[in-house]
């Protein structure tokens, strides 16, 4: 990387600040508030749960359209690419709020999905880009936390007197009016040599991120059903859903962690504390204390577990890090997509604490980065 102007490392913060909204909002909105929403959207366009399964999976296919995009947008302009996946947010969040029908609707998810594939391999491109090497560990980790400030802001929306059309036009406002931010504050980066050299340890980042799919989709998918079998109330339940994304923020501090104790350190400390808050669900009844306790925990690690894969991946590719991201992500997706029905149907045979004991369990299979071969890498010009 050359030519990292210092003015502009100067502002690292709000560089992280304004990615972590456009973050927010590609994620927050465009990919994880269709699910708060499900049964309005069924009243309103006749679903079945098969229908609403395949919209999701629209969300979904959209997602790993945009991780695709990025390999190459990324590295050509990261500017660009956070500016279109900010764009695409808004327009698919607009023909949602607007859909006359479900193909309409579900061309508004597909375009709302792409977002959120586009967004985070964008940022820490930027970030790589135009932060010096002192502050980039710290923008990484708190722009990704984003994820967390979306959902906690999105969380309480259903509860709104207003239609699901308005809130969500609502949503497409916010994600223009961010977009248009972003492009009058995010720093253009300096014209460096393309550098490509050979890349070793990408299989062990893929495989972590895997795992991090996989032993999150239950919570992602079920925890809410599991809380109110347990006797919490919806209301309850949503509280729950705030603390993920508030706790959420607490991911920005894995940056700092990782500088003080190595990036392996951080990582098993995390999936520790991770594996916590999946076991608290295993209770018989955990209760709201230990509901909001399980949603604290599996908000605060799972935000940073991501910013640590962002920042393994800055280190195995210091000048393009979107390109190790992406990858990051895409096994993210494929452990999630993989886990979900695995998730469902071990539910309808040993039930859902069963699911989130295991879980628990898969977790602390992190530990095998205590082999060298599977570790991150422990420094890199990357951060």
């Amino acid at each position: 990387m050359v030519g990292i102007n210092e003015e502009t490392t100067a502002r690292w913060w709000a560089t992280a600040a304004v990615g972590a909204g456009v973050i927010a909002l590609c994620y927050g909105f465009a990919r994880y508030a269709y699910g708060l929403f499900v049964p309005r959207f069924g009243e309103t366009f006749g679903l079945t749960t098969v229908g609403v399964g395949v919209l999701g999976g629209l969300s979904t296919a959209g997602y790993g359209v945009g991780l695709l995009l990025s390999l190459r947008t990324a590295t050509r302009s990261a500017r660009g690419t956070v500016l279109l996946a900010g764009a695409l947010a808004a327009a698919g969040l607009g023909l949602m709020a607007a859909a006359p029908n479900v193909a309409v609707f579900g061309a508004g998810i597909v375009l709302a999905g792409g977002s959120a594939g586009l967004v985070s391999p964008g940022v820490a491109q930027l970030i790589g880009e135009t932060v010096g090497t002192r502050h980039r560990v710290r923008a990484q980790t708190w722009a990704n936390t984003g994820t967390g400030l979306g959902l906690a802001a999105s969380a309480f929306t259903p509860l709104l007197a207003f239609g699901w059309s308005s809130i969500w036009a609502g949503f497409a406002v916010l994600a223009a009016a961010m977009t248009v931010l972003a492009w009058r504050t995010l720093p253009r980066p300096p014209a460096a040599a393309e550098i490509f050299a050979p890349v070793h340890g990408l299989v062990p980042l893929v495989v972590n991120s895997v795992l991090i799919g996989a032993t999150s989709a239950p919570y992602w998918t079920f925890s809410s059903s599991r809380l109110t079998a347990t006797g919490l109330s919806p209301t309850a339940a949503t509280w729950c859903w705030f603390t993920i994304g508030v706790a959420g923020l607490l991911g920005g501090l894995a940056g700092r962690a990782a500088e003080r104790v190595g990036l392996r350190t951080a990582n098993l400390v995390t999936w520790t504390l991770a594996a916590a808050g999946l076991a608290l669900l295993a209770l018989p009844r955990p209760g709201l204390p230990g509901a909001l306790v399980s949603s604290a925990l599996f908000g605060s690690t799972y935000m940073a577990l991501t910013g640590l894969c962002i920042l393994w991946a800055a280190r195995l590719f210091p000048t393009r890090p979107a390109r190790g991201v992406t990858w990051s992500f895409v096994g993210l997706g494929v452990g999630q997509t993989a886990a979900s029905p695995l998730a469902g149907a071990a539910a309808s045979g040993i039930g859902l604490a069963a699911v989130f004991g295991l879980a628990a369990l898969v977790a602390l299979a992190a530990w095998s980065q205590l082999d060298a071969r599977l570790a991150p890498p422990a420094s890199g010009p990357g951060g």
